[in-house]
């Protein structure tokens, strides 16, 4: 017969009167969804990629040279980079400003209405099965403590994440240089070759690679099946490409 497993209660508890882990998967698992640098590194250079690809696209459909290509291409990079930049620097400081006035009006309330505070714990946690005596003792235990007891109400009640320090200026480096080296992608032919039909077609090689590569990611990152998150990038940047290229014949006749 199998022995069965001791219980919490049979095993020694450490100093914070928790048992010792039991064996099973890592502790410490790669989630790239956590990596907020590599989501950075992801939405700016996939952004990126599509306009420089079919602004050169559209410009070579119209006959353009390659200098006015690349001249182009490269207002349009500078542009998109300080503009991905400022987004991911606005978008993580409101990030970290909302949470701080939610945290702040939690604790206001954890003082000014501690009862209804302390009856929302025991929602929360009534509706995760705890029950009777053990709902009470879960309560007290967390209310005896105002920090822990806000954490408890920010994380369970709103659903909010304290913001890594100094995110609103790694946000702004990395989104920056991502939408710069991935705009730069679909540009390098036209600055190597010097045929505009030739670059146009290198073009759209690294450029679908590049594309099929970061929707792979970009799925991965969000939990979605990988070849559909890698076909939909593609078929993205084919459409914006294929409409430049139509508009840029037609305007120039």
């Amino acid at each position: 017969m199998d022995t069965p497993a001791p219980s919490p209660a049979a095993e020694t508890l450490n100093r914070d009167g928790l048992w010792a882990m039991p064996a099973g998967p890592p502790h410490e698992e790669m989630h790239v969804a956590q990596n907020a640098v590599v989501r950075d590194l992801v939405i700016g250079a996939a952004d990126a990629l599509t306009l420089p690809f079919a602004l050169a696209a559209g410009l070579s459909g119209a006959g353009a040279a390659n200098p006015l290509v690349v001249t182009a291409g490269l207002a349009v990079i500078a542009a998109g980079g300080i503009a991905r930049s400022l987004r991911g620097y606005l978008d993580a400081r409101n990030e970290a400003d909302h949470y701080l006035a939610e945290r702040g009006r939690e604790e206001e309330e954890t003082v000014e209405y501690a009862d209804r505070e302390r009856w929302e714990v025991a929602a929360i946690l009534h509706r995760y099965g705890v029950r009777g005596d053990a709902l009470r003792l879960s309560v007290d235990s967390i209310c005896a403590d105002q920090r822990r007891w806000v954490d408890f109400m920010m994380r369970f009640e709103l659903d909010l994440k304290e913001p890594e320090p100094q995110r609103a200026a790694q946000a702004a480096l990395t989104t920056g240089f991502a939408s710069v080296a991935g705009g730069l992608v679909p540009l390098a032919p036209f600055i190597l070759v010097t045929g505009a039909p030739t670059a146009l077609a290198i073009s759209a090689a690294l450029t679908g690679i590049a594309m099929a590569g970061l929707g792979w990611l970009r799925a991965c990152a969000t939990g979605l099946p990988a070849l559909r998150g890698a076909v939909q990038a593609v078929m993205i940047g084919a459409s914006a490409a294929a409409a430049a290229a139509m508009v840029a014949r037609a305007v120039a006749g």
